[in-house]
């Protein structure tokens, strides 16, 4: 097997999509991505869970991604969500982001009619035949009902395009069969609240929804670790807890959207069924921000 791709180590964003009452706001889209390169982030990653594309459709999709590919012009990776429980969907969608310009792709485990895992490895492999860009496959059964099993991301692991696997599932147990098993494939966190975890496992990075707010200190809390502070990683991961934890005291992205807007950034409304933040929910988010000077 030849060796995998990196696409990246550190901290890449799940960006949220800005809305205008009416399509895309490609200004405040601007605002964020410079704000993320100045803030040190080692990849953007669009059209993930964070920039609600179960309810974009598909042009929007490559406006957003096409536009991203533009404002970073190379200098960090583009990395396009592009996952669907609809195999030709998804082919559709990795070859779009493809011809956009996107560096790599990531590829969540089919949702609501979900799979067997024989059937994960029938609808990743399709994908991967389909593209030669690098797949993060993205493992979060909270949100899709379905659990990717160590075994299948073995088999998966032997396609060349699979080179990566962004690890949601909150189980550290499966973690560490995943890593003593799937060396070749990189591991990244999927949960903010468990990167030095992942990171003391071998893991390169996490993809980050606190850093939509906080770039420069999840870029750090990850740098620090790789570097062999790890002392000073784990009290950074340990800091981050309470504003994580109100970063998802309602389904993602509402709060994060939420602290964008409260911050300035003028990312605009939630796409339904999402709906605004509850009061309650909000005025903690907003005690925790306040404690990093966000607002």
């Amino acid at each position: 097997m030849s060796e995998k791709r990196l696409i990246f180590t550190g901290s890449a964003v799940a960006m949220v999509t800005p809305f205008q009452q009416e399509g895309l706001n490609l200004q405040a889209l601007d605002s964020l991505i410079d704000f993320q390169l100045a803030g040190g982030t080692d990849a953007l990653v669009v059209c993930g869970t964070t920039g609600e594309p179960s309810t974009m459709d598909i042009s929007e999709e490559a406006v957003v991604i096409a536009h991203t590919v533009e404002r970073v012009n190379h200098r960090v990776p583009v990395i396009a969500g592009a996952g669907s429980n609809d195999t030709a969907f998804a082919v559709m969608s990795a070859k779009q982001a493809k011809n956009l310009g996107a560096d790599a792709l990531l590829m969540v485990t089919p949702y609501y009619n979900k799979t067997s895992q024989q059937g994960l490895i029938r609808h990743f492999l399709t994908i991967a035949d389909a593209t030669d860009l690098p797949i993060i496959l993205y493992n979060v059964p909270s949100r899709t009902g379905l659990n990717m099993q160590p075994a299948t991301l073995r088999e998966l692991a032997r396609h060349e395009n699979i080179v990566a696997v962004k690890e949601a599932s909150g189980n550290l147990d499966q973690v560490v069969e995943i890593a003593a098993t799937c060396p070749e494939l990189t591991l990244y966190s999927g949960n903010d609240d468990q990167v030095v975890p992942l990171l003391s496992l071998g893991g390169k990075g996490v993809i980050s929804v606190v850093a939509n707010i906080l770039p420069r200190q999840t870029h750090e809390m990850v740098r620090l670790w790789l570097e062999g502070d790890c002392e000073g990683s784990r009290r950074l991961q340990l800091q981050l807890v309470p504003l994580i934890r109100a970063l998802f005291s309602e389904v993602n992205p509402i709060p994060i959207k939420t602290a964008l807007n409260d911050m300035g950034f003028d990312c605009g409304p939630l796409r339904m069924p999402l709906i605004e933040m509850q009061p309650e929910t909000h005025e903690r988010l907003r005690a925790e921000m306040k404690k990093f000077d966000l607002i």
